[in-house]
C-alpha cells in the first residue's frame, strides 16, 4: 500500500464506508502504480478498512499489473467473464455503503454495480482524491520535473526548425514526434503552435498559417511522462515587432514574474490571479486578459484548483498548477506565457526554465 492509502482509510471510518472502489484509470495509477487505458473493458481498485486493496484488471494486462503493483492482490477477468459477479465473489456480499467516484461513473455502470453488489448506498468519494491530489509528494514532484525537463528539450528542438513559410501544422508534427523521440509517454493535450494574427485566439486551432516576418509564434506544449503532466508556452518573435507588440509582451512577463513572485504558503489563489491581472489591467490590457491565470497540475493536466479571482483556497506546500496570463488583442496578435510552480515551505520553485525575456528568432 502506498502513502495515500492511509488517508483514505481513515475518511472511510469517519464517514462509515464498508467499501471503496476506485476505477478512474488515472486514479488507479495514483493508488496502485499501475498505468493503464482498460479502453471498454473493467478496471478497479477496490478495498475494505482493515484490509488491503485489491486490484481488478482485464486478464491481458496481468503481467503489466503484477509487474507495476509489487505483490498486490489481482484479480482477473476474461472478455466472456462478468467482472462485477468476480468482484461481488471476492466482497463476499458483505458491501454495505459504497464509496465511488460519481464524475467517473456512467449510468450504466453504476446500475451494473448496484445489481451485482447490492450494496446498500454509495457515497462519492471524489472530493477526497481531490484533496490527497492537491498536496504533491515528493516522488510525484521529481516526475512532474522530469515531465517539465522533457517538453523543455521538446520546444528547444522544434525551434530549430522555426523558418520562413514553416506553418503551423509542421511546426506541431515536428513537436508531437519530438515527444516520441524524446522518451515521453506522449502529449498531455492536443500540441498547439499558433503564428501571427491567431496568437490572439487563447485556444486557437493550428493549421496551415505559414510564418512571415514580424509575426508572434506561440507554442503551448505539454507531456505526459510516468503518468504525470508538464504544461508550458513560450511566445517569440520572428523578425522585428511593433512596439505594441513588445509592450504586450513586456506586460505579459512583468504579470507571470509578478504572480510567481506573490506565491507562499497560506495566501489565495485569488491573490495570485490578482496580481497578474493587476499588472495588465495597469497597462491598460485588462479587457484582453480574458481567462483564469492557472489550473492544477498533476495526473491530469487541468486538475484542481483553479487559478482565478473568485478562488479562496488557500496555498500549501506542494500544491503544483500553472501561472500563464495572456494578452490577446485581435489584429495585433497575442502574447502568452506559461511556467509550472510548487509551492515549497517558504515561497515557490518555479519547475520551468526555458527563457521568458522576449527571444528573436
Amino acid at each position: 500500500m502506498n502513502e495515500h492509502w492511509s488517508g483514505l482509510e481513515q475518511s472511510m471510518i469517519g464517514q462509515g464506508i464498508q467499501t471503496l472502489l476506485i476505477t478512474d484509470p488515472k486514479h488507479v495509477y495514483y493508488l496502485t502504480g499501475f498505468l493503464s487505458n482498460p479502453h471498454e473493458r473493467f478496471l478497479g481498485v477496490v478495498f475494505q478498512p482493515g484490509g488491503k486493496p485489491v486490484l481488478v484488471v482485464p486478464a491481458l494486462d496481468e503481467e503489466a499489473a503484477r509487474q507495476a503493483t509489487n505483490g498486490m492482490e489481482i484479480i482477473t477477468h476474461l472478455d466472456t467473464d462478468n467482472p462485477y459477479l468476480l468482484l461481488n465473489q471476492r466482497l463476499q456480499g458483505s458491501v454495505g455503503t459504497l464509496g465511488l467516484e460519481k464524475e467517473n461513473l456512467t449510468v450504466a455502470r453504476y446500475e451494473q454495480l448496484k445489481e451485482a453488489l447490492g450494496f446498500v448506498q454509495s457515497y462519492d468519494v471524489g472530493p477526497w482524491l481531490r484533496d490527497l491530489r492537491v498536496r504533491k509528494t515528493a516522488a510525484e514532484v521529481e516526475k512532474m520535473s522530469h515531465a517539465v525537463h522533457l517538453i523543455e528539450q521538446v520546444l528547444e528542438a522544434a525551434l530549430k526548425q522555426v523558418k520562413e513559410g514553416v506553418s503551423e501544422n509542421e511546426l506541431v508534427a515536428e513537436v508531437e514526434y519530438q515527444i516520441r523521440k524524446l522518451g515521453a509517454d506522449g502529449p498531455s493535450f492536443d500540441s498547439m503552435v499558433l503564428i501571427g494574427e491567431k496568437t490572439a485566439l487563447p485556444h486557437g486551432v493550428p493549421g496551415d498559417r505559414k510564418l512571415r516576418r514580424g509575426d508572434l509564434l506561440m507554442f503551448d506544449i505539454g507531456v505526459y511522462a510516468a503518468g504525470y503532466a508538464s504544461d508550458i508556452t513560450r511566445t517569440f518573435a520572428f523578425g522585428e515587432l511593433t512596439e505594441e507588440q513588445v509592450r504586450i509582451y513586456e506586460t505579459v512577463l512583468a504579470a507571470n514574474e509578478a504572480a510567481i513572485a506573490a506565491i507562499r504558503p497560506g495566501v489565495t489563489f485569488a491573490s495570485i490571479d490578482k496580481a497578474a491581472r493587476d499588472v495588465i489591467e495597469a497597462a491598460g490590457y485588462g479587457p484582453y486578459f480574458n481567462h483564469r491565470l492557472g489550473h492544477g497540475l498533476g495526473i491530469d493536466v487541468h486538475e484542481f484548483p483553479s487559478v482565478h479571482g473568485q478562488n479562496e483556497y488557500l496555498l500549501g506546500e506542494g500544491n503544483v498548477f500553472t501561472v500563464e496570463p495572456g494578452i490577446y488583442v485581435p489584429g495585433v496578435g497575442g502574447v502568452r506565457i506559461e511556467d509550472d510552480c510548487l509551492v515549497t515551505d517558504s515561497g515557490v520553485k518555479v519547475l520551468t526554465s526555458f527563457p521568458k525575456q522576449l527571444t528573436y528568432l
